[in-house]
């Protein structure tokens, strides 16, 4: 059996002369989360699609649980960003048909289908039509729907989207406990917060080409440390600081790019010499968002 859930080698896929992917290159090992990132048209649907088996690459292989991606349909789950459920069927028919499409036993379906429903807090809305659940709940029943004939690997697109809060931490905790079960998860998302609480690993596309590969931390080496400051004051003489490489300011906040290994209290004490007043300090690493934002936007410039 194969350690990887999923590989992909010089893949490359064209609609025209346009190439939606471009040799693009990477593996996921089985057990792990993988959050797959980039703006739109970055060409992650379109290696999603090679991914089911939906698309052939035009070059390259991509393999799924050490085989070919159309031979794996029954072992995947999958989640589109289009929702496609059926409104006025019940929920618990709903997800027996996909079982049934999954090759799970039609005998069995809709039992498994109603055991999801209450391990998921919805049994009581087995018999609602789809018509009158919530949007939450329906994502829900989408969701049980991508993971009831027990997949190995499991792909989410946009599984965050149109969700509020409160329904996206319950998708964050259904995602962990899927992979503490043994499954594999690639979701992908344009909110690079859930990507920094659930991804073992990230994968950044853009113009269907890898642009970074490695965990949060390596994600955040890309960017230097910022402090980020608020006085209703003038702060640019903190740039004359041997700990400061660039200086920004946004009204009464200010941020400051510092050296590798600068923890920001010489900042502070120049600060507290001028006696200036502070409505915040912080010095932290990058966020996800940032270290995205400046990868895409390098990328675009290279164009």
């Amino acid at each position: 059996m194969s350690d990887l859930a999923l590989e992909l080698v010089d893949v490359t896929k064209r609609f025209g002369s346009f190439a939606a992917v471009n040799a693009l290159s990477f593996a996921l090992p089985r057990g792990r989360i993988l959050g797959y990132l980039g703006p739109n048209g970055a060409g992650k649907t379109t290696s999603i699609r090679m991914m089911l088996g939906i698309l052939k690459p035009d070059e390259g292989a991509v393999r799924i649980l050490g085989g070919e991606a159309t031979g794996q349909r029954g072992r995947i789950g999958y989640l589109p960003e289009e929702r496609g459920l059926y409104k006025r069927m019940r929920a618990d028919e709903s997800i027996a048909y996909i079982a049934s499409l999954k090759g799970v036993p039609r005998r069995d379906a809709l039992a498994k289908a109603r055991a999801f429903l209450d391990r998921y807090g919805l049994g009581k809305f087995a018999r609602t039509r789809i018509e009158g659940l919530s949007k939450g709940m329906a994502q829900k029943v989408q969701l049980i729907s991508a993971i009831v004939h027990d997949p190995e690997f499991i792909i989410l697109d946009e599984p965050f989207s149109g969700l509020d809060p409160v329904n996206q931490s319950e998708v964050e905790q259904t995602i962990r406990e899927l992979t503490q079960s043994g499954m594999t998860i690639l979701f992908s998302t344009h909110t690079m917060q859930h990507a920094e609480r659930l991804a073992d690993q990230l994968i950044v596309i853009s113009r269907g080409r890898k642009l970074f590969d490695g965990d949060l931390n390596a994600a955040r080496g890309l960017l230097p440390r910022r402090a980020r400051i608020g006085a209703d004051a003038d702060l640019s003489f903190l740039k004359q600081s041997p700990q400061v490489t660039a200086i920004a300011q946004d009204g009464e906040n200010w941020t400051l790019d510092l050296k590798e290994g600068a923890d920001g209290r010489d900042l502070l004490a120049q600060i507290f010499e001028r006696r200036v007043p502070l409505t915040h300090f912080d010095v932290a690493p990058p966020s996800l968002h940032d270290v995205f934002v400046s990868l895409i936007e390098r990328d675009r410039a290279a164009a």
